[in-house]
């Protein structure tokens, strides 16, 4: 029971998009937003740079993660195993 605790809890985590500040190369304030793991999305990631920039919008710098496998590539429909990584990173405007 401890060890399903600890893997909901995991992943219930992984979920979860993070935003930190951060400054472009010209000095411009920008947020690096983190949407990892499993239970993440591209959609998680963009959730979050809208709730992060209160509604006034924002323009995506830059963008990087696991590539999307094709369905050929896939384990019985599923892409199993690895670790999934999206980041992105946005300026408010």
């Amino acid at each position: 029971m401890h060890r399903l605790l600890i893997v909901a809890a995991v992943l219930a985590l992984n979920g979860c998009a993070s935003a930190t500040d951060t400054y472009l190369t010209d000095g411009e304030q920008a947020l690096s937003i983190d949407c990892s793991g499993e239970a993440g999305s591209w959609a998680s990631c963009y959730e979050k740079a809208e709730a992060s920039c209160a509604g006034t919008g924002y323009r995506i710098v830059s963008s990087k993660g696991t590539p999307t496998l094709s369905e050929n590539d896939k384990t019985l429909g599923a892409d199993l195993g690895a670790y999934k990584s999206r980041s992105v990173v946005v300026v408010c405007k």
